[in-house]
């Protein structure tokens, strides 16, 4: 699994709102409120606004993200609200973050108990889910971020780390942090003297750096980082600036890769191979290797994708939680089972199991669109509409329902035509079950599997790895796509669609 920062989910922790005087503990409570305005690639696409509030001994700090996306020429609103409770002196009390995508809303509340143990509530298509964890040792909310880049903005060379607790991903990220100077930085109201500081994520499969400018009191007037492989800011300045007009940020537009020729459905039905440079030199591992698919690291930001027909055993063998009910992949709801039951049928196999599932849900979704945003497999069940995540996730959990390990891939998927481009890779997420003692991939969106679909991550249903995977799509390139016969000089059989080494759209 990979533990990148999703910059959608990410943006909420560049903002911490401004500090009080130490004095702001002895008189009446007081609000304070910073505005931000961000932008992608210098067009504006939302804003932020940060309220911070400190009772006695309390702060309370509420972050509201507005950006405004596009889909499919649809404009969706992305609200992102989050909520810390911590002590005067960072100590982390309580969070809560609320995210709207469209008609979805999602919840996540945190709560440090009298053991400093964490209480979390998880809230997704209508249902909760509760759980006890331990609190990561020393991870910080706002507050306690703030207060440990304030501490730093003194020491131009410093090295340091953070421990900060991610409600999006539910851990903590150890960043590494480099004090790099004091810089005259331009913003809408003026230019302002602040401190230069760039937060590091390193992860097994990628790196990932925000660069943040801090005035004296530790708050951030500035955050860059990277997104869609372009650069997105996010500036303070003035309620007016803010609230400005926005134009609504294309993610599909953004996410599509070129393909340097035609794939036909015969080429589709054999195994590909893909030559595919990555721009960005941060991301380390940028595809993962399935039983179907293997991948070489050819240097320089040069990779080799082959997928295949057959099956290469490239993964582990399915844990308990891959059968187990989560947030988005709500197996135990008696919704989900009973569509589960019906749609298996009295079938004696997994492979016919999964087969029945896939065509079930590729007709039980009557209303597509790219507007629903991301979606609960409960709330697909209930609304029948979504897009290829809403598909995946159903099919996931109405597998789990019947004690089929399944995970969610998120990947690439050619089409020749997509709006007015031609021959793309367009986002794409599918399903991965365990059959026959190996992982085999299901696509009720698309009806089957081909080798046209290319796997970046793979995990359990959590929008996290959907949002993850995204920000890579700005930074690939396939240069060019060969077929078996091609590479060895061997003439391209006609093989059926059907025939794949993954999944149909039906029982065989």
């Amino acid at each position: 699994m990979r533990s990148r920062i999703a910059p959608l989910l990410l943006v909420p922790l560049l903002c911490v709102a401004p500090s009080p005087s130490r004095a702001d503990t002895d008189v009446p409570p007081s609000v304070n409120a910073t505005w931000m305005t961000v932008l992608l690639n210098g067009r504006k696409v939302g804003h932020e606004e940060i309220q911070r509030e400190q009772h006695g001994n309390t702060v309370i700090t509420t972050q509201t993200l507005v950006m405004d996306i596009e889909r499919n020429h649809k404009r969706v609103p992305y609200i992102n609200v989050s909520r810390n409770v911590e002590a005067a002196d960072g100590t982390p009390i309580s969070f809560t973050m609320t995210t709207t995508l469209s008609a979805h809303e999602t919840k996540v509340e945190g709560t440090r108990l009298p053991d400093g143990k964490l209480e979390l509530v998880n809230t997704a298509g209508g249902t909760d889910r509760h759980a006890i964890t331990e609190w990561p040792s020393g991870a910080l909310l706002v507050e306690g971020e703030r207060q440990a880049m304030q501490s730093a903005v003194p020491y131009p060379g410093m090295h340091y780390h953070l421990l900060v607790y991610n409600q999006a991903s539910q851990e903590a990220m150890d960043l590494a942090v480099e004090v790099i100077g004091n810089e005259r930085v331009n913003l809408p109201d003026g230019v302002e003297t602040l401190s230069h500081q760039r937060e590091t994520l390193r992860g097994i499969d990628s790196t990932q750096s925000v660069d943040l400018w801090l005035d004296a009191q530790g708050n951030i007037r500035k955050g860059s980082l990277s997104m869609l492989g372009r650069p997105l800011d996010m500036v303070a300045c003035s309620e007016a600036c803010a609230a400005a007009p926005t134009q609504s940020l294309d993610m599909m537009d953004s996410a599509l890769v070129d393909s340097p020729r035609a794939i036909t459905p015969e080429m589709l039905a054999d195994f590909l191979s893909y030559r595919v440079r990555v721009t960005n030199k941060l991301i380390g591992k940028p595809f993962i290797a399935t039983d179907e698919q293997s991948v070489a690291d050819l240097g320089n930001g040069e990779w080799q994708i082959n997928v295949y027909r057959g099956f290469i055993n490239a993964q582990s063998p399915p844990t308990p939680a891959d059968t187990e009910p989560n947030t988005w992949l709500q197996s135990d709801a008696p919704e989900i089972q009973e569509l589960a039951a019906l749609a298996a049928g009295n079938t004696s196999s997994t492979l016919h199991t999964m087969g029945n599932l896939n065509s079930f849900v590729s007709g039980y979704l009557k209303q597509r669109g790219l507007d629903i945003g991301y979606a609960s497999a409960l709330e697909v069940a209930r609304d029948r509409r979504g897009n290829c995540a809403e598909f995946a996730v159903l099919l996931a959990a109405m597998a789990r329902a019947r004690d089929i390990p399944a995970r969610v891939v998120v990947g690439m998927l050619y089409t020749d035509r997509y709006d007015n481009k031609v021959r793309v890779f367009v986002p794409h997420a599918w399903v991965i079950a365990w059959v026959g003692g190996r992982w085999r991939s299901f696509d009720p969106a698309a009806l089957h599997f081909d080798s046209g679909h290319i796997a970046l991550d793979v995990g359990d249903g959590n929008p996290w790895h959907f949002f993850n995977a995204a920000n890579e799509f700005g930074s690939i390139e396939i240069s060019t796509v060969h077929t078996f016969g091609e590479i060895y000089d061997i003439p391209l059989m006609d093989i059926s669609v059907g025939g794949a080494g993954g999944s149909g759209g039906g029982a065989r």
